[in-house]
């Protein structure tokens, strides 16, 4: 990342109601913690707000956040459960007041003090988007934290930008103009991610004929975003843990120690403090990745970015007419209303079907997509054509064929429109990423790079075509 960019400047404050929590009973009884936050961590483990001592609570037994008018409460499966009530809870609304056993302790909660939270001018930054005060405040964060080379962790649901805000915290930072690399631990095979991460040399194992450069070494001097870090098995957590204490590292089948300047933003749709708890995560690697914790809220607490984010993936798929000619405002109206439970990557695939079919596809009462191309939430269009799916990728390219379209000419100029459309638009991406693939040599960094495409969504389209 090369380019020149302008950091918006921190431009007011909003208030936030922080959390005061006090030990009601139990070994700890009279110890109390006022958070200069929202949110509270409660636990065993030193990273904790409120550090307890009770051998019958977890390492990271449960997390307190306001959202305002009542406390939201998550445990993160501890061993013993929280229980307000004589209620278990996993993740519940209570109000200042309450009070929660964890093991033999039990606490009670009440609101802190109003505190100010600084948030910026501006609708964008760096690759992100949103004009409501959670974006705001979060991209004021981000310009904050970019400029230390700490640890980042990132949290938040399946498809709310984890990896754009990964690069908007290196493109805000000293390192912009260095490499900028992406490993996701989630779609490489275990055998694959030691070797995608530190390389190989030549004949360290079947089939490696080559040396191979690993990300860390492609990063050299800039930022390495490891996407769901959760997924790595015990012994790449090992080993990544020793790369990042000792800034070296060996390749795959090396015996060469190579020095390292990287800095290191991982993300996880799965709170990795129940992965430390249950004992599938190191919690020394956890303590090194977790330096700085970053949440990403979901699209359904953010609804007033949806206009912004709408222009945002039509202008970037070239179109350049007003917004509601692709989306009218009584669609505009429906997408406030929705759950959006894919988040941005599911607004992202509506305006793609938008645009595909001529029309935005319209919500039943349970939220699904409705009509004969309606998109399937998950990227794909599911129309037919003569009882042939083409939702599922298959074409004249896709199986070897030449001809585009497999449909005769007459043929298609006989359906409506939006079929008509649609399936062109399936054969031609089918195509193109068929011929992406083979010229990147199936690496999807690379493919990416090239052509300009989102990698999440280029991973979305490559598994809707078959081709991963």
């Amino acid at each position: 990342m090369s380019e020149k960019l302008t950091v918006p400047q921190v431009a007011g404050v909003v208030p936030v109601q922080t959390l005061s929590v006090s030990v009601v009973s139990g070994p700890d009884k009279g110890k109390r913690v006022v958070a200069t936050t929202d949110t509270i961590s409660i636990g065993t483990a030193e990273r904790n707000d409120l550090v307890l001592t009770d051998e019958t609570v977890s390492r990271y037994h449960l997390e307190l956040h306001h959202t305002g008018n009542r406390i939201q409460v998550e445990d993160l499966s501890s061993t013993n459960g929280t229980v307000s009530s004589n209620v278990f809870i996993q993740r519940a609304l209570v109000a200042a007041g309450a009070t929660l056993q964890l093991g033999n302790t039990v606490v009670r909660i009440e609101d802190g003090e109003l505190v100010e939270e600084e948030t910026i001018d501006d609708d964008a930054m760096a690759g992100l988007r949103g004009r409501s005060t959670a974006m705001r405040k979060m991209m004021a964060r981000v310009q904050k934290i970019a400029q230390s080379d700490a640890s980042v962790l990132l949290i938040g649901e399946t498809g709310v930008g984890k990896e754009v805000t990964a690069a908007a915290v290196h493109a805000a930072s000293p390192r912009r103009d260095q490499p900028f690399e992406t490993v996701d631990c989630g779609v490489l095979s275990p055998t694959l991610v030691a070797s995608e991460l530190f390389g190989h040399e030549r004949g360290a194992f079947t089939g490696a004929d080559r040396q191979h450069i690993g990300a860390f070494e492609r990063a050299d001097g800039g930022t390495l975003f490891l996407d769901e870090i959760g997924e790595l098995p015990p012994h790449l957590q090992t080993a990544l843990l020793g790369a990042l204490e000792r800034r070296r590292f060996r390749r795959v089948g090396g015996d060469k120690w190579i020095s390292i300047n990287v800095r290191v933003v991982c993300a996880t749709n799965a709170d990795l403090r129940s992965a430390v708890n249950a004992g599938t995560f190191r919690q020394d690697l956890y303590y090194r990745i977790a330096v700085v914790l970053l949440r990403i809220p979901p699209l359904r607490e953010r609804l007033e970015d949806i206009p912004v984010l709408v222009e945002h993936f039509l202008r970037e798929a070239g179109h350049d007419g007003p917004v509601e000619d692709a989306i009218p405002q009584a669609a505009m109206d429906a997408l406030l209303t929705h759950r959006w439970q894919g988040n941005i990557r599911e607004l992202r695939n509506f305006v793609d079907a938008a645009l595909a079919t001529g029309e935005p596809p319209s919500f039943d009462d349970d939220g699904a997509p409705l009509g004969a191309n309606a998109w399937d939430g998950q990227g794909g269009r599911t129309a037919g054509v003569d009882g042939d799916d083409r939702g599922e990728g298959h074409s004249a390219f896709a199986s070897g064929g030449s001809s585009f379209p497999s449909l005769p000419l007459p043929k298609l100029l006989r359906l409506s429109f939006k079929d008509a459309r649609s399936m062109l638009l399936n054969e031609f991406e089918s195509l193109y990423l068929t011929a992406l693939l083979d010229r990147c040599r199936q690496n999807v960094s690379k493919a990416s790079r090239e052509s300009k495409i989102h990698r999440s969504y280029l991973n979305e389209m490559l598994k809707r075509h078959k081709l991963r």
